[in-house]
């Protein structure tokens, strides 16, 4: 029994570190939503531009858009933002959720670094954002003409995560129903938005 007490300590040890090294092999940007294949949850928010417009999920656009949180305080937002400005120019309707920020704050940095959004709501206190269970900006969401969510997307969308991640699934949305394709996807397309 004494020799146990001896290899306990290195015994912790190494198990505390497999699930340390496990932790560190897991991609934050691969984690599963909860609301992947539900609706988007039911809000009404402010528009940040014009805080006497109110918008509700029912005004969300008719067909398949991003849904992309973001916030003036939020570096990597910046580094996305041109390339939503891109997808914008490119026609992709994108809806923001302004996220725990400033109004005047928000419509300045939209004014410098120009507006990809059709209209971005104020979720001055985070609730949209906690409903989408959004774990920090920026997260982008692929909403289909119905209101449901079918990707989620965890940090920066770039180039190479819109022609490999989105985009795809983005095209199909925008010429089909999601019953007539949910057989036809591929399984690797669809692990991709899991």
């Amino acid at each position: 029994m004494s020799r146990l007490k001896l290899f306990l300590p290195l015994m912790i040890f190494v198990a505390l570190a497999l699930l340390f090294k496990q932790g560190l092999s897991l991609n934050p940007q691969e984690m599963p939503s909860a609301l992947l294949n539900k609706p988007v949850p039911e809000f009404s928010l402010e528009k940040v531009a014009d805080n006497s417009q109110v918008v509700e999920k029912q005004d969300l656009p008719n067909g398949p858009h991003l849904l992309n949180v973001w916030a003036t305080w939020c570096v990597a937002c910046r580094v996305e933002h041109p390339y939503l400005n891109a997808l914008a120019e490119q026609g992709v309707p994108i809806v923001g959720v302004n996220l725990k920020d400033e109004d005047v704050s928000a419509v300045k940095w939209l004014e410098k670094y120009h507006n990809p959004y059709l209209y971005s709501l104020a979720d001055r206190e985070g609730r949209l954002a906690l409903d989408l269970g959004v774990f920090g900006a920026p997260e982008t969401f692929l909403v289909d003409s119905e209101g449901t969510i079918r990707c989620k997307h965890v940090g920066v969308v770039d180039n190479k995560v819109w022609q490999t991640k989105l985009q795809p699934l983005y095209e199909k949305l925008k010429n089909q129903r999601w019953e007539d394709i949910a057989g036809d996807l591929s399984d690797s397309l669809i692990s991709r938005c899991q």
